[in-house]
């Protein structure tokens, strides 16, 4: 049987077998364009349970650590490979509800249900992707799963696992091509095998993260700025901070964390030699106060009700730009409708503010959101329907997540690209019912074609031609049309293919590479060849990575 010690150990064996990996299982990805890649998505996403998951006891069940497993690969899932794996062992949680401990039996049941729920969750799903390997790995475990003999079952559904990703290039011909196997499904092996490491015996891979910078001393100015970044919906009523100054042979901080954990939400503990600090968002700041006495005296104890700072919050600008430092307040509802958009650049999200957004959640390309960023961008929206523009093919998973999360209405409008979502924002009429005016800004993006240009973040070969790391890259609706060695002649070719009969406007998105001479360059080309009969439309959205952004209407 898997206790839930085991269980616990071997997850995060798991996550840290991803993160070790992380850059090869980028490399499997096919498309050579910059992008949120699959290995760093998939281990985000398992970092953020494995953080939670260090702070539970030896002494818990299965379904402890299932559920705290659960919720924080949910929370934390990022891009589409990201929100897969949260789904799979989502079926942890629901298989191992009243146990203590897990059988072979209990497992399969487990990969069954995650299997289960990851398929729904995909609208067209692919055969040849980690989907394929989950379910024939599922398969193989339900088959062999009348043992006690764990570690031998767990070996078998890897193995079976491996086989069947060996078999992925056969089902992608686009793999094929490339002559690698999925890049998720690559990763589902890793992370098994990490939890086989566990399970028998042999314990938990190790990971070393890279050491980051030195950190500051630790003052009350850089506390303020760590526990900043933690207003968000209000589960505890009060905001406690203080800080200790360490007695002699005092015990670790993590203890206190741990406590803390348990009584409220929003933990932020730092320590150095001689202090630690402490924030907390509880109900009870009287036992947080009395637990840091045991660690030594108490200074600059600090406790504010934070209802009635949310109160006075609820009457300031709507409009809130989310980043690393930077979080929400969960706000009531004061209008029918809301728009929260995923945007990055500030001249994009200038648009999007101007436009109508509500929330902008800063993301796109190369940097995929959580579901809990866009959950926290969706409460915090004063709406009791809230529509969400993506606005990225790999985002929009992450966010269909979040609806399920949200005290009120959410409606994932999916958006590809910057275009689509501004015009399906411009197309909003606020007299239309629900139905009505989803369907027209449905229509809206549908009608727009969008066009990129980017650069080949590696080397790789599409449709039988090479391409190297560097090259222009440029993309007609989010497929390879051609490579070019000139940023404006890759715009200007773009937008002559995209250009139809019916093309009324153009609009160029300028990127925060590209400086305004050059601009000016590609708009007079632009407009000779197109501007007697078009409109035309430079904007500066200062956007990274792509150098360009095209729309045609």
């Amino acid at each position: 049987m898997i206790s839930g010690k085991v269980l616990r150990d071997a997850f995060v064996s798991a996550a840290n077998c991803v993160a070790a990996n992380k850059k090869d299982i980028d490399a499997l990805n096919v498309f050579p364009v910059p992008d949120g890649d699959t290995g760093t998505n998939m281990s985000m996403t398992l970092s953020n349970a494995r953080a939670e998951l260090l702070l539970m006891p030896d002494t818990v069940g299965v379904n402890e650590v299932a559920k705290v497993m659960s919720g924080a690969l949910l929370r934390g899932a990022r891009g589409n490979s990201g929100v897969i794996t949260s789904l799979i062992f989502k079926g942890f949680d629901k298989a191992f509800k009243e146990l203590k401990e897990a059988s072979a039996e209990d497992l399969a049941r487990a990969l069954e249900l995650g299997v289960e729920r990851a398929y729904k969750a995909v609208m067209k799903p692919t055969e040849g992707t980690i989907l394929t390997v989950a379910r024939l790995a599922s398969v193989k475990a339900r088959e062999t799963c009348q043992t006690d003999d764990i570690p031998a079952f767990w070996d078998g559904v890897c193995a079976e696992a491996e086989r069947v990703l060996d078999t992925t290039p056969d089902l992608l011909p686009t793999l094929k091509k490339a002559g690698v196997v999925d890049a998720g499904g690559k990763g589902l092996c890793l992370l098994m095998r990490a939890m086989g490491e566990v399970f028998s015996g042999r314990g938990i891979v190790e990971y070393v993260e890279e050491k980051p910078k030195a950190s500051e001393p630790v003052t009350i100015e850089t506390f303020a700025s760590v526990v900043g970044a933690f207003d968000g919906e209000i589960t505890y009523t009060y905001c406690t901070e203080f800080i200790v100054k360490k007695k002699e042979g005092c015990e670790s901080s993590l203890k206190l964390r741990a406590y803390l954990e348990s009584i409220g939400d929003c933990v932020v503990v730092v320590e150095d030699d001689e202090i630690i600090k402490v924030h907390v968002h509880t109900n009870n700041p009287g036992k947080a106060i009395e637990k840091g006495l045991e660690f030594g005296s108490m200074n600059l104890p600090k406790i504010e009700n934070m209802r009635y700072q949310h109160e006075a919050a609820k009457k300031t600008d709507k409009v809130t730009v989310s980043s690393a430092d930077k979080a929400y307040v969960s706000v009531p509802p004061e209008k029918p409708y809301g728009f929260v958009a995923v945007a990055a650049g500030d001249g994009i999200e200038a648009m999007f503010k101007d436009a109508g957004a509500d929330c902008i959640v800063k993301g796109g390309q190369t940097m995929n959101p959580s579901t809990q960023d866009i959950l926290a961008a969706i409460q915090s929206t004063p709406a009791e329907t809230v529509f969400v523009l993506p606005n990225n093919k790999n985002i929009i998973m992450a966010a269909e997540q979040a609806v399920k999360l949200a005290d009120r209405k959410v409606c994932v409008l999916q958006t590809r690209t910057i275009p689509q979502g501004l015009s399906a924002l411009l197309a909003f009429d606020s007299e239309a019912d629900f139905n009505t005016m989803r369907s027209d800004m449905t229509k809206a993006f549908e009608r727009v074609k969008t066009g990129q240009v980017t650069f080949a973040a590696r080397d790789s070969e599409f449709d039988g031609q090479a391409i190297h790391n560097g090259e222009i890259l440029a993309l007609d609706n989010g497929k390879l049309s051609f490579i070019e060695t000139d940023v404006n002649k890759a715009a200007y070719r773009l937008i002559k293919r995209m250009v139809d009969g019916d093309s009324e406007f153009i609009t160029i998105i300028v990127g925060a590479d590209i400086d305004d001479a050059t601009a000016a360059q590609l708009r007079e080309k632009v407009e000779e060849k197109f501007g007697s009969k078009m409109d035309i439309n430079v904007i500066r959205g200062d956007q990274p990575v792509y150098y360009y952004i095209l729309s045609v209407e």
